[in-house]
């Protein structure tokens, strides 16, 4: 399999007594490539160990986001902020968030949605930015979101039509909504930009207790010729730092779950 650009949610791993030095540190050592949506005081500290910050939060508050008009002038002026600091740092691109239905038909929010985005997608790309709206599912995690499913998301990218509106699949939010997780995948790899882990039920390590078989959907995201990031964002059974192992080994091929045969 090729290779994947694995990235660390740092609030997932930076638990249990581990400082930021310590989680920073391992994440070099096994082989990520970047860690994720740190708060903005230890930015400094994951550049100076050469490692990237692959996306941060574009703007505050998930359940009250783009599709509610009265949102825009606070978003864009967010999101302008946030562009300004992805230039500084080379993060490739900030997250976005749908906001919850509240009511608003599905065409509603997403011409709204669209509205939003498209006030900060000029800056956006004159600086070289993504803004990638999380799917994220409504059914167990985040009730009422409205951006929870592909088809929906694939519809504001391309009403926005800009190269910097993109996704950031979840994987595990989208299991839960839709499955059918490499189709998805493949068929709309145009305009996603960032990948989320997690394993399903629960939310935990992407280990053989839970349904989503990380290694052949990697292989799928490979073949597509992505080459952005896939971020590990799940609670740890365990010890924190062995969890962010076993999940960088995981998407690397490096492991093989054996199914064992019942026998009556």
């Amino acid at each position: 399999m090729g290779s994947i650009n694995q990235s660390a949610c740092y609030g997932c791993f930076a638990r249990g007594g581990y400082t930021a030095e310590q989680v920073i540190k391992e994440a070099t050592k096994v082989g990520y490539k970047s860690i994720e949506m740190l708060p903005r005081e230890h930015w400094d500290l994951v550049k100076a160990s050469g490692l990237a910050i692959a996306t941060v939060s574009g703007h505050k508050s998930l359940p009250d986001g783009l599709n509610k008009k009265e949102n825009h002038d606070r978003i864009e002026d967010e999101l302008r902020q946030s562009i300004d600091l992805a230039v500084e740092y080379d993060i490739p691109g900030v997250i976005c968030f749908s906001g919850n239905r509240e009511g608003k038909s599905e065409k509603e929010g997403r011409d709204n949605t669209i509205e939003g985005l498209l006030r900060a997608t000029g800056y956006a790309e004159e600086k070289g930015i993504n803004l990638n709206i999380e799917l994220l599912n409504s059914k167990v995690n985040h009730p009422d979101y409205q951006c929870d499913n592909t088809a929906w998301g694939v519809e504001v990218c391309k009403g926005v039509s800009s190269p910097r509106a993109k996704l950031l699949y979840d994987i595990y939010h989208m299991q839960i909504m839709e499955g059918d997780l490499i189709r998805n995948i493949t068929d709309n790899i145009e305009y996603i930009a960032h990948f989320h882990t997690a394993g399903n039920p629960g939310r935990k390590d992407l280990d053989d207790q839970q349904e989503i078989y990380y290694p052949a959907v990697m292989r799928a995201i490979v073949a597509t010729g992505y080459d952005l990031y896939v971020g590990h964002e799940f609670g740890p059974k365990g010890d924190p730092l062995e969890a962010m192992k076993a999940a960088h080994d995981v998407c690397n091929g490096n492991v093989v779950f054996l199914v064992k045969e019942s026998r009556s």
